[in-house]
């Protein structure tokens, strides 16, 4: 397979960049110049303190200058503000500049990995794996979003209806027609350009809805990268993480699974 490529153009001194992907079942990560992903399983015991030590193990020896977080929960302002729903406790508030001894930038993983999906134009991305991941960006501004929470029916929500455990209750054939329906809906109220589905559950599609693409959980890493390549431009009026984000090549390649934490 093709190397991981973050796009960037090169210069006299480029920044190594450390991209961790924390998601409710795998951490991922990769640095600069290195070509293939390394993983490790999380799980509702993986506290930041049990993911740095792994990390520690894992990049022992890799050289890099900053660091990109991609975390499975709200995040404001690049800090943490609610702990996961399908991780362990203490991560809001974990100084993670501090532990890595570098700068370090933490977004939604959703927002991530739509980053590095982007082409353009009025995207909303959707991630399907442990449970449901949401981002839209609008003519390059990131706007992280949690409709995995808004309610769908007495006593669930969308989340409840998308994520792995629907899947493995539903079987896939229910589980697809309820991705549709959902995907539907949201294009008819978000009004996107297209739609990019990613997530661990994405290659489960075997037909795509109306405008939408399969991403590829690769992605997330190439929207690591492209946090420091981006020009911050705010959007006060929205709320969003906004920023000018570079659009360059998209290349992957393998990830390797460590043994479990």
């Amino acid at each position: 397979m093709n190397p991981i490529d973050n796009g960037a153009p090169r210069s006299k001194r480029q920044l190594n960049v450390l991209v961790v992907d924390v998601g409710g079942s795998h951490v991922k990560c990769v640095a600069t110049g290195h070509k293939d992903a390394v993983a490790f399983r999380s799980g509702r015991n993986m506290t930041p303190d049990r993911m740095m030590k792994k990390l520690r193990e894992i990049t022992a020896g890799w050289h890099y200058d900053a660091v990109s977080i991609g975390y499975p929960g709200v995040v404001l302002g690049e800090r943490i503000a609610r702990e996961p729903n399908n991780l362990g406790s203490g991560w809001v508030g974990f100084d993670f500049q501090a532990a890595f001894g570098c700068p370090v930038k933490i977004i939604n993983d959703a927002a991530m990995q739509a980053l590095g999906g982007y082409e353009g134009g009025r995207m909303l991305f959707l991630g399907l794996g442990t449970g449901l991941g949401s981002a839209l960006i609008l003519d390059g501004v990131i706007a992280p979003m949690e409709l995995g929470h808004l309610r769908n029916g007495k006593g669930r929500n969308y989340e409840h209806d998308l994520g792995e455990r629907s899947r493995q209750r539903l079987g896939n054939k229910k589980w697809r027609r309820k991705v549709v329906d959902v995907v539907d809906g949201f294009r008819a109220a978000l009004l996107p350009d297209y739609i990019v589905l990613g997530g661990g559950n994405a290659v489960r599609r075997k037909e795509l809805p109306l405008l939408s693409r399969r991403g590829d959980n690769v992605n997330a890493f190439l929207g690591g990268f492209r946090l420091w390549e981006r020009q911050p431009r705010h959007a006060a009026e929205s709320g969003a993480t906004g920023g000018d984000i570079a659009t360059g090549g998209n290349r992957h390649g393998h990830v390797t699974d460590e043994t479990a934490t």
